[in-house]
């Protein structure tokens, strides 16, 4: 009779928790990131803890497992937070680089407005345009890494006509929707296409 040995035996020890997009509920729900490990058995009960054999996401509410992987995609909060996160972040680097005047710092403020934030403001535009440069990275590429080619091309061309909203597009103007083009992953001669295809539609 065999009492102690190897046996398939999986204790899941919890990693963490937090929210996901569970793709079987289809929304936002809690999670629980588990480790299954091996354990070597005395009488049958687990008693050494043995090598991990790998880990699993499990949905609360449906109970369904996951790879890890899942964790990658992002919320439905997050993802509502990513696009007037993203255009704060373009119309603050555009308004610093062709000047505040009354007229672009109401264009900007429409654009976020639209891009999903209602309550924003000229107070929270100045705030947002006195940061450095180097803080719009991040809530661009969210943008670029969470939206399609196309949703980040219509921001982008928000971010032109903003530039545009109080005469011609200056070269320091031109340089900041380059760069930021650049963060949402798109090439200086997509950029230059975006600026054209908006200045002609405004001179029309």
């Amino acid at each position: 009779m065999i009492i102690f040995g190897v046996s398939v035996f999986y204790i899941f020890g919890l990693i963490g928790t937090g929210q996901f997009h569970c793709p079987h509920c289809g929304g936002d729900r809690a999670y629980e990131h588990r480790t299954a490990r091996r354990f070597f058995t005395l009488f049958f009960l687990p008693v050494i803890p043995l090598d991990k054999v790998g880990e699993i996401v499990k949905c609360t509410t449906c109970r369904t497992k996951y790879d890890p992987i899942v964790l990658r995609r992002a919320t439905t909060a997050q993802l509502e937070s990513a696009l007037p996160a993203g255009m704060r972040a373009a119309a603050a680097v555009v308004l610093r680089a062709g000047g505040a005047s009354e007229v672009a710092v109401r264009a900007a403020v429409d654009a976020v407005r639209e891009a999903g934030e209602p309550g924003y403001d000229a107070t929270q535009l100045m705030a947002d345009a006195e940061q450095p440069s180097e803080l719009a990275v991040e809530p661009l590429r969210g943008l670029a890494a969470n939206f399609t080619q196309d949703a980040c091309e219509r921001q982008l061309a928000n971010a032109v006509r903003v530039a545009l909203a109080d005469g011609p597009i200056n070269q320091a103007e031109r340089e900041a929707i380059g760069w930021i083009a650049a963060q949402l992953g798109m090439t200086p001669a997509h950029a230059t296409g975006v600026i054209a295809t908006v200045e002609q539609s405004i001179t029309r």
